[in-house]
């Protein structure tokens, strides 16, 4: 690479020289570096002199482009004859003004293409004293003037300045070749977690827990003195008094010692009861008692009047304005049917207790979990009962498989005495205005259920959902979770001893299992693979456990990814206004083309994928770049109708409507839209969308819109209902919900800023 320097001094040989080198072209140099074990979000640039870089000041160092996993590049074009650049490496931070990591040893010199001294590796001393080597490449081609002008019109010729935002952006036009990266700008890392980052602490990521343990704490023990909660989980603390006893609670254990009713003296199976039982109806009973369907926010809940017993409750009917006046948290038919209830329900029926009935390892704290989330969601206020966390808390987790045998009657006494007390808990919720109870527990036994008949009578309606699973490979898989994720083999270090002390368990179960003949029921029979099976139901009828059977018909244990993502920015965006149908910003279509570079490279083995969509042309733009997969579009998807006040801003709203502006802000949740729609509104037309996620077992992609993904990660999530207005769900970014049989985990990826 030298420049033709001739040993005749007189200037024509001068001249000569220049001429060689314009002709010679310039050269093209590249500077890479390699690591294999990158830190953290440390990203290497260049600083140095003229003509380089200019300046010494960090902060102005060129940023090196990532060109794979593990290298990193710096091109640039300089003469031949340019002069000695003097130059370093740092590691600069992404996220943060931490100061950056200059590379240790003496600059770096260029010289016509040349590095001067020994070749070295760049070295970076982090603030642990660890070293962080990166190897060092450096290569100059000489490229003619003709191939960097015919460069430079290719390039002009694909860009145009931005018509929305009003400054000098550009995008690309043109498209590229088959299998090609669809432009630098949209081209993303081979990495993909290079673009994770993390996840609200409210995420959803009930997949990393045990979900007996997110489950009701037991308030019937959890007093000082008695017992203590081993588990750490809990919906919220509780009031204390003198001693650390709860003012709502019995004092002593005496008192607190809950009488099992006799199963001798009660429920026989018969089917037909009067009307004051919770089990079955008359035919006159079915006809004019069943009109009120389980929908209670607060809607006509009685009054509770604590009697001196702890188990015995009384009601004052006498509503105060308050709750004449309260609306349930949902709209629709939910509200409709919330309505009925007060006017024209049976008082039972204001409460709804889904009893659990099946062998251990046949996914029912996992369906109580999953049905928990749903209901909650579409508005009812539901909670899930876990009898195995009070059987932990009053008797330790160190009990063997004998503990549960059908002829040990000391075990079968403490068993029944906690189901006791969870239904105790159930119902005292329920009369203080809960409206759906989930008691999860074997209760496999009739002896048991007619128990829980008993305690229920008058209070609230059973239905008993049984779960079957005859599917060995389904079954071993749940037995090994179950001693991987229960605290009852947390104390339990080989796995094997565990493994056989809970098929000793099982083993004591099957002996005296009796299915479900009694009350009403739900059969579900090998449904949860997702392939086949069959559900049962007998008497069953009415709104809310109509979406119970529904939901329940269309869930499954199937393992796949959902991933949720607003369209690329709009128009509207740029402009800062609600609602319309604008296309999306030239920023809009590099994210579309990156969202379809992140789909073919996350689903690419996935070929059962699809891709939802709405109506609106934002989220169909978004996603024509992606080719491979089935695209469907769903007016459910469609964002929340803003009304008289689609297409305007905030600050137009607020001046020109104050009144709608500041209902709008006092509740965001239910406040409607003039002419258009609340949150509660969009929640009950996204319900189809959920059950048809629930049914789906390949992956889907949904594009929509900020309002309706805040709706839909709320379910997955199980937010309040009163969260979902506040949900972030920023611009070009990936939600990643993965659904499986340990519940759901969430993960982000920001592919642009």
């Amino acid at each position: 690479m030298g420049t033709g320097a001739s040993k005749n001094p007189d200037s024509s040989s001068h001249g000569s020289e220049e001429r060689e080198d314009q002709a010679g072209g310039q050269l093209y140099v590249s500077l890479k570096m390699e690591n294999y074990k990158l830190k953290g979000e440390l990203f290497p640039h260049v600083y140095g002199s003229v003509p380089l870089v200019g300046s010494w000041d960090s902060s102005k160092a060129l940023s090196m482009e990532r060109e794979s996993t593990s290298m990193w590049e710096l091109s640039f074009v300089v003469p031949p004859n340019h002069e000695t650049l003097d130059f370093k490496f740092l590691l600069k931070p992404k996220y943060n003004n931490a100061p950056c990591i200059i590379e240790e040893g003496p600059n770096r010199l260029l010289t016509r293409g040349t590095l001067q001294g020994d070749a070295r590796s760049a070295l970076f001393r982090l603030n642990n004293d660890e070293v962080l080597e990166y190897r060092v490449f450096i290569k100059a081609d000489r490229v003619s003037p003709f191939d960097l002008a015919a460069s430079w019109r290719a390039y002009q010729e694909n860009l145009q300045p931005s018509t929305v935002r009003g400054i000098p952006d550009v995008s690309i036009n043109s498209m590229p070749e088959a299998g090609a990266e669809n432009g630098s700008s949209a081209s993303l890392e081979l990495d993909l977690e290079h673009y994770v980052v993390p996840a609200p602490t409210t995420s959803a990521n009930s997949g990393l827990v045990y979900a007996a343990n997110m489950t009701e704490t037991p308030r019937s023990l959890t007093r000082a003195g008695v017992f203590s909660n081993t588990d750490g989980s809990g919906s919220g603390p509780h009031s204390y008094k003198d001693g650390g006893v709860p003012v709502d609670r019995p004092v002593t254990i005496k008192e607190m010692e809950v009488i099992v009713p006799d199963p001798s003296k009660v429920y026989s199976g018969s089917g037909m009861v009067e009307s004051k039982s919770v089990g079955t109806f008359s035919p006159l009973q079915k006809q004019d008692g069943h009109r009120g369907l389980f929908v209670d926010r607060g809607v006509g809940s009685p009054r509770l009047v604590k009697s001196a017993s702890a188990t015995t409750f009384s009601t004052n009917l006498k509503l105060d304005s308050e709750t004449k006046n309260a609306m349930p948290a949902a709209a629709g038919a939910v509200a409709a049917a919330a309505i009925a209830d007060q006017m024209l329900g049976p008082k039972e029926d204001r409460h709804l207790a889904i009893v659990l009935v099946g062998l251990p390892a046949r996914g029912k704290t996992f369906t109580a979990a999953k049905l928990t989330r749903y209901l909650r969601w579409l508005g009812h206020d539901t909670k899930h009962f876990n009898v195995g966390k009070y059987r932990r808390l009053k008797h330790g987790t160190n009990q063997s498989a004998d503990f549960f045998r059908g002829d040990n009657p000391e075990g079968m006494e403490a068993r029944n005495e906690v189901a006791a007390l969870a239904m105790d808990d159930m119902i005292a919720w329920m009369q203080e205005g809960g409206q759906v109870g989930i008691f999860d527990a074997t209760n496999s036994m009739k002896n048991r259920r007619n128990m829980l008949m008993k305690m229920a009578e008058g209070k609230c309606k059973i239905i008993f959902l049984e779960t079957i699973c005859n599917d060995e490979r389904i079954i071993e898989r749940n037995i090994r979770l179950k001693i991987q994720q229960s605290p009852d083999y947390a104390e339990e270090p080989d796995f094997e001893a565990g493994y056989r002390d809970f098929k000793n368990r099982l083993e004591n179960y099957e002996k005296v299992y009796e299915p479900v003949e009694e009350g009403s029921y739900i059969k579900m029979i090998d449904m949860v693979s997702g392939q086949g099976g069959q559900i049962q139901v007998n008497n069953i009828s009415g709104y809310l456990p109509g979406r119970i059977v529904f939901f329940l018909v269309n869930t499954h244990l199937t393992p796949r990814p959902i991933l949720l993502t607003r369209h690329g920015e709009s128009r509207d965006n740029v402009r800062g206004r609600i609602g319309g149908d604008t296309v999306i910003s030239d920023t809009g279509e590099i994210y579309a083309k990156k969202l379809s570079n992140f789909v073919e490279k996350r689903l690419r083995n996935e070929r059962a994928a699809s891709i939802w969509t709405s109506t609106l042309q934002r989220t169909i733009l978004t996603a024509s770049p992606i080719v491979g997969f089935p695209k469907i579009q769903w007016r459910a998807l469609d964002e929340i109708n803003a009304g008289v006040c689609d297409g305007m801003t905030y600050e137009e709203i607020k001046k020109n409507m104050p009144e709608e502006y500041e209902s709008r802000k006092k509740d965001k949740l239910r406040y409607r839209y003039p002419r258009g729609e609340s949150y509660l509104d969009v929640i009950q037309r996204l319900e189809p969308v959920i059950i048809e996620l629930e049914r789906q077992r390949a992956p889907v992609v949904v594009i929509s819109h900020q309002a309706v993904l805040r709706a839909l990660y709320a379910y997955f999530a199980d937010r309040p209902l009163k969260e979902i207005p506040h949900i972030e769900v920023p611009l070009h970014t990936i939600i990643e919900i993965q659904m499986g049989v340990t519940g759901v985990q969430e993960k982000r990826y920001k592919l642009m800023d």
